[in-house]
């Protein structure tokens, strides 16, 4: 993995046969290197999360679909993720505090 993506707070990076996904923080990447799509916040679900549990994914997505608030999701082990575009949240966070959940920014 290129050591300019690998500082911060968060990073992922995901290898396909077809693919390399990097996702850092934008300030991370160089001049020179395209930057495939800018503009997104993360919010974290706060873990751990069981296994057993479901849709937790879903119940994070219905409210922000319903809101037409597009998604990036991410999960680890311990902890769920999900990107959005910088643009969309405030609508975001009303969505999710519309639904019941809690949200601190």
């Amino acid at each position: 993995m290129p050591a300019w993506a690998t500082t911060g707070a968060f990073h992922c990076f995901t290898r396909t046969e077809d693919e390399l996904s990097i996702v850092c923080p934008e300030k991370n990447v160089p001049p020179g290197v395209t930057a495939f799509e800018p503009g997104w916040r993360i919010l974290k679900m706060e873990g751990p999360l069981d296994f057993a549990l479901t849709g937790i994914i879903a119940a994070v997505a219905e409210p922000l679909a319903d809101a037409a608030v597009a998604i990036f999701p991410i999960a680890t082990y311990d902890t769920d993720y999900i990107l959005i575009k910088e643009t969309q949240v405030e609508t975001a966070v009303n969505a999710l505090t519309a639904y019941g959940h809690a949200v601190r920014i």
